[in-house]
């Protein structure tokens, strides 16, 4: 790169041709112009990361031989990032002109302790409604995008979150560097996993509602029975990684339960199993991952028991069944 910037926007490519162009686009216009982008092309077959100069970007581009995730894929540009920040961009979004500027702005004014901002996801065909507004996490496994479907005109203040999504955030580099995005999840959950381990050495999180960005969602995801395994997966495996053995006996019941509950939404059994025979194929390095996490351990076992949800914060499971009932019999049900 041309020269040291204050922040490193890290852009996952993986057949992204549909998406990449108005993604940097968005990056040109933007009011914030000390940065440099990075984009990670894991091994796209559709030239998407082919001929990507750029004289109004100081941009990079780091090819990896095959697609192996968003894990391997930021970490790929975290390592090539030089800069104090590091923001993580999903490919199909459109940053509004001020999202960096916002970002940037927030992570300053508040102190070291703070490892990372959230942005004010919209959703791209609605921007009148939000996609993500930071990320939660309930003891059931349930993953919570705080502000999903509501207007965009509600959450308008700055606030300390669970954990920020990975889609659109801005993270201090020495965090990044010290905790990093576990590579064997792929897909899915790492965010999260990241935010509880962050949070369990003391750091926090918060959301930005003037860093406004559209998102189309599933715009670069994968199928649908890959997501059904990998979430399965990646699900337990942020729990056994770092719940203390205490906490997880105490709501045992909630997990149990989130798992049944996830088994039968999912609709996709097979799917399911097979993403429970990869967590077993993952034991070695959860409890190698266990042992390293305890020794560096800051938050109290009381504190993170608060910062955990006990609601499940899906729709009831009857409903769901009523849904697949209706549907085996000609109604309107659509998946959960």
């Amino acid at each position: 790169m041309a020269a040291e910037r204050a922040v490193t926007v890290v852009v996952p490519a993986w057949n992204a041709s549909r998406w990449l162009p108005g993604c940097l686009d968005a990056l040109r216009a933007q009011t914030y112009k000390d940065f440099s982008v990075v984009v990670v092309d894991s091994g796209s077959t559709d030239g998407s990361g082919d001929g990507l100069v750029d004289e109004c970007l100081d941009l990079e581009v780091v090819r990896l031989p095959e697609n192996r995730g968003f894990a391997v894929a930021v970490n790929a540009g975290i390592r090539a990032a030089r800069s104090p920040h590091v923001a993580l961009l999903n490919v199909d979004t459109r940053a509004r002109p001020r999202w960096l500027e916002a970002l940037v702005g927030c992570l300053e004014e508040l102190g070291p302790e703070v490892a990372g901002v959230s942005s004010k996801m919209l959703d791209m065909e609605h921007p009148g409604i939000i996609d993500d507004a930071g990320n939660s996490l309930s003891w059931y496994g349930s993953a919570t995008k705080q502000g999903h479907g509501e207007p965009a005109e509600t959450h308008t203040e700055r606030c300390e979150v669970f954990s920020v999504s990975g889609g659109a955030a801005l993270y201090r580099r020495s965090f990044l560097t010290e905790v990093g995005f576990d590579s064997r999840y792929h897909s899915y959950f790492e965010d999260l996993d990241v935010g509880l381990r962050g949070r369990i050495r003391g750091y926090r999180f918060f959301f930005e509602p003037r860093a406004e960005v559209l998102h189309r969602g599933g715009g670069a995801g994968l199928g649908r029975g890959r997501y059904v395994t990998l979430v399965t997966r990646n699900r337990l495996m942020t729990f056994l990684k770092s719940i203390p053995g205490r906490l997880l006996f105490k709501h045992w019941h909630r997990l149990v339960w989130g798992q049944l509950y996830f088994f039968i939404a999912y609709k996709r059994p097979l799917h399911s199993l097979l993403g429970y025979l990869s967590l077993a194929r993952n034991l070695p390095h959860i409890l190698e991952e266990r042992r390293r996490l305890s020794r560096e351990r800051v938050l109290s076992d009381a504190a993170l028991d608060r910062l955990l949800g006990c609601e499940l914060g899906e729709p009831p499971l009857r409903e769901l069944l009523l849904r697949r009932l209706r549907g085996r019999h000609g109604g309107a049900a659509g998946p959960p």
